[in-house]
């Protein structure tokens, strides 16, 4: 009988005894100061999208039971026991409590924010021919086509909002639960549905360009740098242009292979030195290693952004 293999990154099926290669991520997923990876393989990324399409890195054999390693327990500071209260110092307790200044609870730390994602095509093109085996492209969803010309019967349940890790537990901005465990995410039901899948998305022209007035952008930070990521596919290397103008704002001149173009002064938070910044353009997306000039802890990345006064923890340069 078919099974389905359950290794991270393979997902196919096979029959028993199975001799064909598994393709498949043999350690566990490390989410690690906004930087997502594999614990078996190096690349890091900044987004869950990115992280999902983050090729398998170890040959095998198909399996249906899932032997990869659990991730490791983050470490905890030691805390001094508690030293037991006597009979009489626990009688004396309230009336000494009531003289002393009471201290409020310190604020969570919240999240820092990200651009929003840009909206999904809303249905295939009815012209475009739908590849054998082709997976929808909402998250979620996962559903791959069968090859039929009859799609009526099709219902999408997906998640429409983006994936969410904050201090342990992991979810999707667009509906409540949480979970703490990478597989248990991984099973979170849809939360909206829609008629058919979204496999091809719409056919556009490849002689009109089309202008972009925003790009979603994520950063994170350490004591000394920024490192911020643009998101924008098939950005060409050879026809864009992109300059550090001044040590407060970016020049961007994005075009990319499937005819779309980002252009703007970007303006930043604070400072940086022009002179050490760096930017590497990538398959999905433009990366920058930006050098503070001053130290300044930055709330948001780019300077047009709304301060909402949350403090934005820093971490430590390195690898993870």
């Amino acid at each position: 009988m078919a099974q389905k293999c359950v290794h991270k990154g393979c997902g196919k099926t096979f029959d028993q005894p199975d001799e064909s290669e598994c393709i498949y991520h043999s350690g566990p997923p490390i989410f690690h100061e906004g930087q997502k990876g594999w614990k078996c393989c190096k690349p890091r990324v900044l987004t869950f999208d990115e992280f999902m399409t983050i090729p398998p890195c170890t040959k095998g054999q198909h399996s249906a039971v899932d032997d990869t390693p659990a991730p490791e327990p983050q470490p905890q500071d030691d805390a001094p026991a508690a030293e037991p209260v006597s009979a009489s110092t626990e009688a004396a307790l309230p009336k000494a409590q009531a003289s002393l200044p009471t201290r409020s609870a310190p604020a969570a730390t919240p999240k820092p924010a990200s651009t929003p994602a840009p909206p999904e095509d809303e249905s295939d093109d009815p012209d475009t021919a739908i590849p054998h085996n082709a997976t929808c492209k909402r998250r979620g969803c996962n559903a791959t086509h069968t090859g039929s010309d009859d799609r009526s019967s099709e219902t999408c349940v997906h998640h429409p909002g983006q994936a969410l890790f904050h201090e342990g537990s992991k979810g999707w901005t667009c509906c409540k639960r949480r979970v703490l465990e990478f597989d248990q995410f991984l099973r979170i039901e849809g939360c909206k549905s829609k008629p058919r899948h979204l496999f091809v998305g719409k056919k556009k022209d490849p002689n009109v360009e089309e202008v972009l007035r925003t790009v979603r952008h994520d950063f994170y930070q350490t004591s000394s740098t920024v490192i911020a990521s643009l998101y924008l596919k098939k950005v060409d290397k050879e026809n864009s242009r992109i300059m550090f103008k001044d040590t407060k704002t970016i020049e961007l001149d994005l075009k990319t292979a499937d005819a779309k173009r980002f252009t703007q002064d970007m303006p930043l938070y604070a400072g940086i030195d022009t002179q050490k910044s760096s930017y590497k353009i990538m398959g999905t997306k433009v990366e920058f290693n930006l050098v503070k000039a001053d130290g300044t802890s930055w709330p948001v990345f780019r300077g047009d952004e709304k301060v909402t006064g949350e403090i934005i923890q820093m971490g430590k340069a390195g690898r993870v």
